[in-house]
């Protein structure tokens, strides 16, 4: 979560996993461990009661999982791919709801290890399975897969353009690709933005206009967005209050220097995603052949 990236440096598949590796549990403590995404804090339906603001990041990470599965909504049997699965809760979710076959992929190695222990015992657990995998070189067969998604995964790519030419081949014609993305608002100071890169070990966002122009060129059909900034500013807010609430328990876990690093960032951060940053839905289609 405080790896060194800076300005226009994008992070390699392995600096990515190595993010993960070593700080997972701190983005479990001040974003939520029941996944590893945004959470939905403003849902349509009525308010549910929590007892505490982590109580709320997982319910609101469970939520925009169910949202999610069912914006797919893949058909019974058919094989998905999770591109960026996180810990496995919201692969396994999908396969339970849905009744298909998913297949997840990280580059984090204590990512993967989690994902098969909830693997182990869970009722869809056999429909399930989980791997290594580099989202921008991906190792399946072209169309080998009948939908795909990707949460809060692509913006760590190097390569955007890249990952979704990936996802692209290993689909099957009239398959679907759905995917959550930030993208930038207005001009940032350099300080904001690179609160941003270095503590989620991502390049730097862009406009909404390029990603548009990545995902023509890459030869999808635009078939669904919808606008989800809200849940990303207020998970923004919730991180900064959960990183100072919990920052003694930080700083027993991971020690002086690592909370010195972050201190600085996170109110940068804060001001970055509050007024920077818009956060999308988008469900992609390959056309037939």
């Amino acid at each position: 979560m405080t790896a060194d990236v800076h300005g226009g440096t994008a992070p390699t598949p392995d600096e990515v996993g190595a993010m993960y590796d070593k700080y997972g549990d701190m983005l479990a403590m001040t974003l939520g461990s029941s996944a590893v995404h945004i959470g939905m804090y403003l849902p349509h339906e009525a308010h549910t009661r929590v007892a505490s603001l982590v109580d709320l990041a997982d319910l609101a990470q469970d939520r925009q999982t169910e949202f999610l599965v069912e914006a797919l909504d893949p058909a019974p049997g058919s094989r998905v791919l999770d591109i960026g699965c996180g810990t496995g809760a919201p692969a396994l979710r999908l396969a339970e709801r849905a009744g298909c076959h998913v297949t997840g992929i990280t580059v984090s190695r204590s990512q993967l290890a989690r994902c098969q222990e909830r693997r182990q015992d869970h009722p869809a657990g056999g429909r399930v399975e989980f791997a290594y995998g580099n989202a921008m070189a991906l190792e399946y067969p072209d169309a080998s897969f009948d939908a795909a998604w990707s949460i809060d995964c692509v913006p760590h790519l190097s390569d955007r353009a890249q990952g979704l030419r990936e996802a692209w081949r290993v689909l099957r014609p009239g398959g679907r690709f759905l995917f959550t993305e930030f993208t930038l608002r207005g001009t940032p100071t350099e300080e904001e933005a690179n609160a941003y890169t270095t503590l989620w070990t991502c390049p730097p966002i862009r406009p909404l206009t390029t990603l548009v122009g990545e995902i023509a060129q890459a030869g999808f059909q635009l078939a669904r967005t919808q606008d989800m900034t809200n849940n990303a500013v207020l998970c923004g807010e919730l991180m900064s209050v959960l990183y100072q609430d919990r920052r003694n328990e930080i700083e027993e876990r991971y020690g002086k220097e690592a909370v010195a690093h972050t201190d600085p960032l996170m109110e940068p951060y804060r001001s970055f995603t509050r007024d920077h940053v818009d956060y999308h839905l988008l469900v992609l289609r390959k056309p037939e052949d």
